[in-house]
């Protein structure tokens, strides 16, 4: 009896003993797995950029003058040499009855002066004639020996000075008539009627191409100068990309390089024509400067799968910089850095190893793997600090 007493003790000892360890015992780390795979592999750089009309129009007022209101709306089709607006003559400024009682003085002012100068232009002519009447008598007498040769040149000098002075004196005389006539134009002007202006032949402003409004930038009608942009028309068919990446992913984008465009239920496909040359510095979100370089970039898939795309509309691209139809892939969320390389954790016999790799390009979800992890292998995702190499791990839920 004594004796199954003692047995019963050890045994709940040993029980106790054995709960103890198991309760403090190292449990596995529960880890997310993801397996390497061999796949076709893309390094993209993944930016939004922005759609735009290749060549745009802004259609400005040609002359200054009276804007009809414009009846087009931005989408409206306009056509090469068509009008798409009208402008008038303006109408002649409002004067007061003293501004008109002082045009109508200066045309009378002007009227006599023209007596005045037509005046002087009979004095002038009389004068000339008396001259060339003096030098006929002069020269007859001459010819007598009555009077010497030096009396004849200054009769002759006389009759050019008096030729000259009917010259000035028609010159005066015109110049009288053209101040004349500015001043009842003038006087003119301010009696007209409004509404004769209205009369004037209108001048069509003209569309150069044909497409569709992009904007109406003057509406309503309006007194505009010679130069004030109308409208701004484009063609919609005509559309490229431009796209703004950092400086130093630039100088990896060559012309011809496939893009793959996302635009919203749209996935189109493209490709790089230019690599603006310039740079330009742009301040991110975070406040910092960065070196940018506009990408232009072609649509290669056919107008009609993205006619419902405008002007300066948002779609995300991905630029392929470099491609593999056959590469070891692993996701990018099990790579971290390790003595100054890239490092990843295998899961092998329950256990986390870990393991150097080298890798030979990345893009925002998958790397592709040169050296290190094999196709087939499991690797933690998203590894935390308390994962170290040889520690037991519990798989909660693999991907891929």
């Amino acid at each position: 009896m004594k004796r199954r007493y003692w047995l019963w003790i050890g045994s709940a000892s040993a029980l106790a003993l054995a709960a103890f360890a198991w309760a403090f015992a190292p449990r596995p780390l529960p880890v997310e797995v993801a397996e390497v795979r061999r796949a076709a592999f893309e390094q993209t750089i993944d930016e939004d950029g922005r759609t735009r009309v290749r060549e745009r129009y802004v259609i400005s007022a040609p002359l200054a003058g009276r804007l009809a209101r414009i009846r087009l709306e931005p989408g409206d089709p306009v056509s090469a040499g068509k009008p798409v607006a009208q402008l008038t003559p303006t109408a002649p400024a409002l004067l007061d009855a003293r501004t008109v009682r002082e045009l109508q003085e200066r045309v009378g002012a002007a009227e006599a002066v023209l007596k005045q100068a037509r005046a002087e232009v009979a004095r002038a002519e009389a004068a000339a004639a008396q001259a060339q009447a003096d030098l006929a008598r002069n020269r007859a007498l001459e010819r007598e020996g009555f009077v010497s040769p030096a009396a004849r040149e200054q009769l002759e000098l006389a009759l050019r000075v008096q030729t000259r002075a009917v010259e000035a004196a028609v010159a005066a005389a015109q110049a009288a008539e053209h101040n004349l006539a500015q001043a009842r134009a003038a006087l003119l002007r301010a009696r007209e009627l409004p509404n004769g202006i209205a009369r004037a032949a209108a001048l069509p402003v003209i569309s150069p191409i044909d497409g569709r409004v992009l904007r109406v930038l003057q509406e309503s009608e309006a007194v505009v100068a010679i130069g004030t942009p109308l409208l701004e028309v484009a063609d919609p068919d005509d559309l490229e990309i431009v796209v703004d990446v950092l400086s130093t992913d630039a100088i990896r984008i060559v012309p011809g390089a496939p893009v793959r465009i996302d635009a919203g239920a749209l996935a189109l496909e493209g490709r790089v024509r230019r690599v603006e040359p310039a740079a330009f510095t742009k301040v991110s979100a975070l406040g910092v400067e960065e070196q940018r370089v506009n990408v232009i970039i072609d649509f290669v898939t056919p107008p009609a799968h993205w006619r419902q795309l405008g002007d300066g509309y948002r779609v995300d691209v991905r630029i392929v910089v470099l491609a593999r139809a056959d590469a070891v892939v692993a996701p990018v969320a099990a790579l971290f850095r390790s003595d100054g390389g890239w490092a990843a954790f295998v899961v092998d016999a329950g256990r986390a190893r870990l393991r150097r790799v080298a890798l030979g390009g990345r893009s925002a979800l998958d790397a592709r793997i040169e050296e290190g992890l094999a196709p087939g292998e499991r690797v933690i995702v998203y590894p935390s600090d308390s994962v170290a190499d040889g520690k037991r791990v519990a798989i909660v839920r693999g991907a891929r």
